[in-house]
């Protein structure tokens, strides 16, 4: 969709080029980047080819596009104020089988919700998502309105999971459903990759390890393989998953995927946090971490979600130093990329007691080149000729990226989205002045606000114990008329 003019941001103050000998990115100083339609061309100083376009780079840092490899947009924001302090102490602090399937809304507000954490993502610099959602008509026609590089990832599963008693999780199988789950997950697929927009494409996604047979796996796999796609699979996200897993076949997540032919260089495992020697857990007769650097598999590492019930991966800079793909995903709300990066720092520097434990440059590197490599995207989360024009513009100036010494600590650990000035996918600017051109925020807000009041209204018609909202979830403090 785009042109083939020409569009140069001369003198920049910062700008994070790709150095492919070196394989890192490196700062560049009063540097000029240039693109031609959706392509980059030039990166460095002195660009002395014709411009159609001319902006002035003083006062912004070039950064590449962050590449968000794990998130669900259709559900999350609408968790808004609900779920931040609820978690099932009997079920291993997690969210996942006790409140989430009460909270989620009904199926015609997810492209509202979609918006909101769009709009989200594109403010704090995202260029490229993966959306694990279900399926949808009109999908791909939505996410390519909003002017980002999408990826489809259609969920599927053959087993529903429930608690009766908020201590032991319930499954419901029903293969025939999986295996038409995963059909209807192909044609979307398939028909991602025909868009005319030319941003949008799909993901094989099998939802949860312990709601997919060995055969549903395997045979998503073969059709991932098939088509030349990664598979994205949760996995190793919970104690009860662990557990569960173990019951069943004597083996951990990452041994048993292993069995059945899954872990290797195809699979994105979500999250992948507990492993055998997470110190959650107590299972010395394994050795997940070698098995899993030994295989090539990748992980999508969303930090936030985890952080709000007492859970860290261990850690985002150990798995990277010991040669393991990692990405960042914004995987509840807010889909705030830039929260992510300093939040998977900091958690893995309280969770070891060692402040070297994940540095900056492993967070940026697994939210730029990481992101992209698991998605077999060569010409995404970097700057370089060939690379494609998906990048933010950061203001230097503001108050909070001040003092300016090094511009990415300023921006991850104390700027933020605030920073983020203008964004650019495939050539075309989507946010400017750091307001989001494709979205109507306002609609979109006042749509998702009734749809989660008339969600929360009927939580109980949902929940075990037949609990309100107020009762489940109490606000901070208490709401009264007068004291």
């Amino acid at each position: 969709m785009s042109n083939d003019k020409t569009t140069v941001i001369r003198g920049l103050d910062w700008l994070v080029a790709w150095d492919a000998a070196a394989g890192t990115h490196v700062y560049l100083r009063n540097a000029d980047l240039a693109f031609r339609g959706d392509e980059v061309v030039h990166v460095g100083p002195g660009y002395a080819g014709p411009a159609d376009t001319t902006i002035s780079g003083a006062g912004r840092m070039a950064s590449p596009g962050l590449v968000n490899v794990h998130s669900h947009p259709t559900s999350e924001p609408g968790n808004k104020g609900a779920l931040e302090e609820l978690g099932s102490p009997a079920l291993g602090q997690s969210s996942l089988y006790e409140y989430m399937p009460v909270f989620r809304m009904d199926a015609s507000a997810a492209p509202l919700a979609s918006k909101v954490a769009i709009w989200e993502l594109l403010k704090s610099g995202v260029t490229t998502f993966c959306d694990l959602s279900g399926a949808r008509e009109g999908w791909a026609d939505e996410l390519a309105a909003t002017g980002i590089r999408a990826v489809l990832c259609p969920m599927f599963r053959a087993a529903t999971w429930s608690t009766r008693n908020g201590h032991v999780v319930d499954y419901a199988w029903d293969e025939a459903a999986g295996e038409k789950g995963l059909r209807h997950a192909l044609e979307v697929i398939d028909s991602a990759g025909r868009h005319v927009s030319g941003r949008v494409s799909g993901m094989m996604g099998p939802s949860q390890i312990d709601t997919c047979s060995a055969g549903l796996l395997q045979e998503s796999l073969a059709e991932a393989r098939k088509r030349r796609i990664p598979t994205q699979l949760h996995a190793a996200q919970s104690i009860v998953e662990f557990n569960e897993i173990t019951r069943r076949h004597g083996k951990t997540p990452i041994e048993w995927l292993d069995s059945i032919g899954l872990l290797g260089p195809d699979l994105i495992i979500g999250h992948g946090i507990f492993l055998n020697d997470h110190p959650q857990l107590h299972w010395p007769h394994a050795d997940d971490f070698a098995r899993l650097a030994r295989s090539g598999a990748q992980v999508a590492h969303c930090p936030t979600v985890f952080a709000r019930r007492g859970i860290a991966l261990n850690t985002l800079g150990r798995y990277m130093d010991a040669g393991i793909t990692c990405g960042i995903g914004t995987d509840t709300f807010p889909h705030n990329m830039l929260d992510e990066l300093r939040l998977a720092a900091y958690a893995a520097r309280v969770l070891t007691g060692n402040f070297k434990a994940t540095s900056t440059a492993h967070v940026y590197a697994a939210a730029t080149v990481g992101g992209a490599r698991m998605l077999r995207r060569p010409d995404l989360g970097r700057l370089a000729p060939g690379a494609k024009a998906d990048f933010f513009l950061a203001d230097t100036d503001h108050p909070a990226m001040r003092p300016l010494r090094d511009p990415l600590r300023s921006l991850v650990y104390s700027a933020g989205d605030r920073a983020v000035r203008d964004v650019y996918v495939a050539g075309r600017q989507v946010v400017r002045g750091g307001e989001v051109l494709t979205i109507d925020i306002a609609q979109a807000i006042a749509g998702l606000q009734a749809a989660q009041d008339a969600t929360l209204a009927t939580t109980a018609s949902r929940d075990w114990a037949k609990r309100g909202i107020d009762q489940m979830s109490p606000r901070v403090y208490a709401v009264r008329d007068r004291i």
